[in-house]
């Protein structure tokens, strides 16, 4: 009887299988797993549509391909690119195949799963297990009442890049935010988690022409689609923790195509931030220093470690008591369209320096809004103090008396201070403590003095409040 087997070998056998399970997986699992994700993504935006002040756009919710497509195939865009080409002497595909990189790197994949549940689970509790936090509302209710249709945008100060977690969570209630991210979090996998975010890549102070096209047209349309932004006007973090002169570059993209009369409200909501503690302070001070030798990568990445298993052994206590408060305020909201009908102003048939005077005149007075609702904490408050005194030594209560005075002076110059009177003493001996126990106060026979080498970090903190200081002297 003849054998109709047919033998081939073990590799192919294999080969044969793992094909097969490939197509299993792409007909059948994954478009039926793609289905089950899509649904929980779309119950999930059911949910936080009907709680939001501050509805998810569905320009956040289009695929990152057709965002890219949209900017791509955008008038100013495609101009950009043709003059690319003819300034570098380069095909016009060459060019073209830059500017998609770029739209790329760019846009982001907005996911509203990972966003309120991951993202939002993510950042409170790194906040809170952190710091102490506090909000505070000094717009009389007026977010509420921002029309649904306006562009909202958050404008705010940069003091440590433990601000995108703080703000994301608190107003996590209230809308989804769209950041601008620099370099440092285009690193695997952190990038693909902040793209799911709804936060976009910026390379800053970049001079190429096509790139700069690119991003302005993503800010642009998102801006026109209603997307709600947060901005740090400053561009960067202070080093010095003095606030910053605004940088003009997102204002203008936002505002240079501006139609007062026909496009939806750009209104910018002022956020303070401050804190007891921030947590690259040492690093940012030490940025002052040209002369200073620039650390290597794992330096950093040993550092970071470090500070990291350190913060998860100690007690709660301990940590509230070694990073105090993180506190944020929000100011009352300010609308493009009412500057632009108050001053008669027309941004998109300005020629660019006249645009640029009027929005640096608006983000002037952004800066100035954002100034008065940066939170007055404890350790800025006694880092004034021992500032004032750093050639002497003092007691507590001779500190205390000073801190209390120094409180009473900025209330009256409306200087947002949440802490109850009943609890000032608490409050101030905890921020000695705290600055006793990283080395900043030397202690001495119940005596206090600045550490001779810690003035620049003094400085940094009693800087957060600085502006008071200016006020009461134009006052006076």
């Amino acid at each position: 009887m003849m054998d109709d087997s047919i033998t081939i070998p073990y590799w192919l056998f294999f080969l044969l299988i793992v094909f097969a399970l490939i197509m299993v997986l792409d007909r059948i699992l994954l478009p039926g797993m793609r289905w089950y994700l899509q649904r929980r993504v779309n119950r999930v935006i059911e949910e936080v549509n009907t709680r939001l002040d501050i509805e998810i756009r569905p320009f956040q919710l289009t695929r990152k391909q057709a965002l890219i497509d949209q900017l791509i195939f955008d008038d100013k865009v495609v101009e950009a690119i043709r003059d690319y080409a003819q300034q570098h002497n380069m095909p016009k595909e060459v060019a073209q195949a830059k500017a998609i990189r770029y739209a790329e790197e760019i846009a982001p994949s907005f996911n509203a799963f990972i966003y309120f549940r991951l993202g939002y689970w993510i950042a409170k509790k790194v906040g809170r297990l952190l710091y102490r936090v506090r909000v505070g509302f000094y717009d009389d209710n007026q977010l509420k009442d921002i029309p649904d249709r306006s562009s909202v945008v958050f404008v705010m100060n940069h003091r440590s890049n433990m601000d995108y977690i703080l703000v994301s969570f608190l107003v996590a209630e209230k809308t989804a935010l769209s950041y601008a991210v620099g370099e440092w979090a285009r690193i695997w996998p952190l990038q693909t988690l902040i793209k799911s975010m709804g936060a976009f890549f910026v390379r800053r102070n970049s001079r190429n022409a096509l790139y700069r096209r690119v991003l302005e047209r993503y800010v642009n349309l998102s801006t026109r689609a209603g997307v709600c932004q947060a901005v740090f006007l400053e561009g960067g973090l202070t080093k010095d923790g003095k606030i910053r002169q605004p940088r003009l570059g997102f204002m203008d993209y936002m505002l240079r195509d501006y139609h007062a009369e026909i496009d939806r409200d750009i209104v910018f909501v002022p956020v303070g931030i401050n804190y007891d503690r921030v947590i690259e302070d040492k690093s940012l001070i030490r940025n002052l220093d040209p002369a200073a030798s620039k650390r290597s990568t794992w330096f950093v990445i040993k550092t970071s470690l470090r500070f990291f298993f350190k913060t998860l052994l100690m007690k709660r206590q301990a940590r509230w008591r070694r990073f105090g408060y993180a506190s944020v305020n929000f100011g009352k909201p300010s609308s493009a369209r009412d500057y632009c009908l108050q001053n008669r102003v027309d941004f998109s048939q300005l020629a660019q320096e006249q645009r640029f005077q009027h929005i640096e005149e608006l983000a002037q007075s952004l800066m100035s809004d954002i100034k008065k609702v940066i939170p007055v904490l404890p350790v800025a408050l006694m880092a004034e103090v021992l500032l004032v005194v750093k050639d002497h030594w003092k007691s507590e209560l001779e500190l205390k008396t000073m801190a209390l005075q120094r409180i009473a002076a900025l209330k009256q110059l409306g200087a947002p201070i949440d802490i109850a009177s009943g609890a000032f003493e608490h409050v101030l001996t905890g921020a000695l403590d705290m600055l006793v126990g990283r080395g900043f106060v030397d202690f001495r026979d119940g005596l206090y003095q600045p550490h001779v080498e810690s003035i620049v970090i003094l400085e940094y903190y009693a800087n957060s409040i600085a502006h008071w200081q200016q006020q009461q002297a134009d006052i006076g």
